[in-house]
């Protein structure tokens, strides 16, 4: 089937690259002149694993194209995605749709034939019927269907989750829409994936519902480990504890800084809105993203106690900034709001992240970045591991110790052992364990 995919961000490359490992001839169509040209030339802009040698493959193959000429991809396509930002918006929150409607009120314009439109986007449920009134005023004389498929993919892991899904959840209104879409997805029915067909607006809300669902765990997780750390416990046990539970599962119950990304916060917050509009307020969620902020905030403020609360003139030296691993992605990302609150403190930081540097420099100043765990913490009073790189699961201990002003490392990601740690003469402090446990491994390491 011939496909066009319009907008090649994350989403939207990502769709286009694996639908067309399937088989698809895909045609992706984006504004932004400098990235097709790049892509064009085989230069990603963005980073996720294996992208850029399956577009590499795709495109040798004459499956996959790149273009900033929409009419032209258009043409002949039976199918349409619609990969666009739907970012908050600063003034209250809700989603940024203007992309949306501009893509949909374009392809309507363009569309030489009858086309079924499958917007990709997370967005909001009833958007689907403004688009189809959107694309009704602009061409009332051509039929189109309308289609919600959201997408589930974790950056980082985005190609798997994409070849490999959980479930494929797709709402339509038509029959014709149907078999569209049944014939996209062909190649993953033959391998048993799941396919969930569904009304319109249960699909839109499908994904919020999911990604605030994920948030809730990650949110309760983390006051969980503040519990751990007062009372005794281990987050560790209590996590693993949980998660064989298989009412609950394993996935989203690991303490950490709280969650940042492309998708929790915006999806939490949009889903709050619409809650709100309809006049079903959903109090667990709005609690989940007042506490997510928070537990950020409060991040800096557990790394200034480390230094008996005299951070200023410290340097920090912070070990990854992307919210996550295996992507460059620095939206909403935790490490923003801790470096933000430490240099608030007096602070200097210096910073390394495999992927993610050039990013975060839009979002970060004053902020010596580095291009290696060594010099980031060379000289430091603290070195601070904010994400769980798998460069940072295997740190150079005795060098860093010797680059080091001062012996304090702390892990919000709970890589490591306190004992091992404290072997290497580190002074070191995780995320959920028993405080009086911590103390008394400082106390030890400082009488030794």
């Amino acid at each position: 089937m011939k496909i066009a995919i319009i907008g090649v961000g994350y989403v939207g490359l990502v769709s286009g690259v694996c639908l067309s490992e399937v088989g698809h001839h895909v045609t992706c169509v984006d504004l932004n002149t400098q990235k097709i040209d790049k892509l064009n030339q085989n230069i990603m802009p963005i980073y996720e694993p294996r992208l850029s040698d399956m577009v590499a493959a795709n495109r040798a193959s004459g499956r996959l194209h790149f273009t900033t000429d929409l009419a032209a991809a258009l043409n002949k396509t039976d199918a349409a995605f619609v990969a666009v930002g739907t970012p908050s918006r600063e003034s209250d929150g809700h989603a940024d749709l203007s992309q949306v409607y501009a893509a949909a009120e374009s392809i309507a314009e363009q569309a030489a034939k009858p086309l079924v439109i499958i917007n990709k986007s997370t967005v909001p449920v009833g958007t689907g019927d403004e688009v189809e009134s959107i694309v009704k005023e602009a061409r009332p004389e051509l039929h189109f269907d309308i289609v919600s498929n959201p997408e589930f993919l974790r950056e980082g892991a985005a190609i798997k989750d994409f070849m490999t899904p959980d479930r494929i959840v797709i709402g339509v209104e038509s029959d014709y829409a149907k078999a569209i879409m049944a014939e996209i997805y062909a190649p993953f029915a033959q391998e048993g994936y799941p396919i969930l067909y569904v009304n319109r607006r249960t699909s839109e809300l499908t994904k919020y519902a999911a990604n605030s669902y994920l948030a809730l765990k990650l949110a309760y997780i983390n006051e969980v480990a503040d519990l751990c750390e007062v009372v005794g416990a281990d987050i560790k046990g209590v996590s693993k504890g949980i998660g064989l539970d298989s009412r609950i599962g394993e996935k989203f119950v690991n303490a950490g800084p709280g969650y940042g990304g492309s998708c929790f916060p915006k999806d939490t917050l949009a889903l709050v809105r619409t809650a709100q509009d309809h006049e079903r307020p959903l109090r667990l969620i709005e609690m989940i993203v007042s506490s997510n902020g928070y537990r950020k905030r409060a991040m800096s403020r557990k790394i200034a106690h480390m230094c008996e609360n005299q951070i200023k003139g410290k340097k920090i030296a912070i070990l990854g900034l992307t919210f996550k691993p295996n992507t460059d992605d620095m939206r909403e990302a935790p490490s923003i709001s801790i470096i933000q609150g430490l240099q608030d403190m007096g602070a200097k930081i210096s910073a390394y992240d495999p992927q993610g540097i050039e990013n975060a420099k839009s979002y970060l100043k004053n902020v010596t970045y580095c291009k290696s765990i060594l010099a980031c913490v060379e000289n430091a009073d603290v070195a601070v591991i904010v994400t769980e790189w798998d460069e940072f699961r295997e740190l150079p201990f005795a060098e860093m110790r010797a680059k080091m002003r001062s012996s304090v490392l702390v892990d919000l990601r709970n890589l490591y052992e306190g004992k091992t740690l404290n072997a290497h003469g580190f002074d070191y402090q995780c995320v959920g364990r028993p405080l009086e446990t911590q103390l008394c491994e400082r106390a030890n390491n400082d009488s030794g």
